[in-house]
């Protein structure tokens, strides 16, 4: 690792991109595996369960590496701007490739327009991520941004359920249980953490004001996924009509 670190810090931009044909190797390789009947029968449900399926791997991947390097090295959560170890650069140089994987993925597959909130949310990440990688600043707080994908991975496998139709499936209800359990504490709690860090250092940070920004964007869209979140899965009634998923090819998913 200490060999390899030289070589991501000298070239993060070809690294990203190294990571994110990774991530599009192992979209292939996903495609082996079973899919629903009813998935395998529309277009975009078997286009969005590839998808969710490489998110899945990266959730599963990058939620416990963020919480390890925390556990192991806690002046992550402390020394947000200037802290990091190998580990948690090599963290954020394979998420990054990630979320330039699934943008082009949803870019080149002609669901852009569809999948909007995705594309800005992927966009202010991949930007933040990247100033990370090519100053070395702000690593611990990417590594802090990633304790969001704890969540992710309910969120991914509460969408698959929703593709395959078994939303009233014991699963699928233990599932929205941690879902909303992991939503307040791992999504909420890290981005109002990063907001008062930003917010409580402001006069020294290093372009303070542009990521105090993305952050309140990112905030107003979690705030939003989460409201969505709610009246879908704990309040259906009053959204008749608009829960679940339908033939008529649906776009407006919970983001990542």
């Amino acid at each position: 690792m200490e060999a390899l670190l030289p070589v991501l810090k000298s070239h993060p931009g070809p690294s990203v991109l190294v990571c994110s044909l990774i991530f599009r190797l192992a979209h292939r390789l996903l495609q082996r595996l079973p899919v629903p009947k009813v998935v395998k029968q529309d277009a975009f449900r078997s286009w969005k369960w590839k998808n969710l399926s490489v998110s899945m791997v990266h959730s599963m991947l990058t939620g416990i590496w963020a919480l390890t390097c925390v556990v192991v090295w806690p002046e992550t959560l402390s020394d947000i701007h200037s802290y990091h170890t190998p580990l948690s650069y090599l963290l954020v140089c394979v998420s990054t490739g990630y979320f330039v994987h699934d943008a082009t993925d949803i870019i080149l597959s002609g669901h852009a327009k569809g999948s909007w909130e995705f594309l800005l949310h992927h966009a202010l990440v991949i930007w933040c991520f990247l100033y990370a990688l090519y100053t070395q600043l702000y690593v611990a707080g990417a590594v802090i941004a990633l304790f969001v994908e704890v969540n992710s991975v309910t969120l991914h496998l509460r969408l698959m359920l929703k593709l395959a139709g078994a939303q009233s499936s014991t699963l699928y209800y233990i599932n929205k249980l941690a879902n909303l359990f992991t939503y307040v504490m791992f999504r909420l709690t890290t981005q109002f953490y990063l907001t008062w860090f930003i917010i409580h250092n402001y006069s020294w940070l290093d372009h303070g004001g542009y990521f105090l920004v993305s952050m309140m964007v990112m905030n107003i869209m979690i705030l939003i996924y989460f409201y969505r979140l709610l009246r879908a899965d704990f309040f259906p009634r009053s959204c008749a009509g608009q829960n679940g998923m339908h033939n008529n090819n649906t776009k407006k998913f919970i983001s990542d």
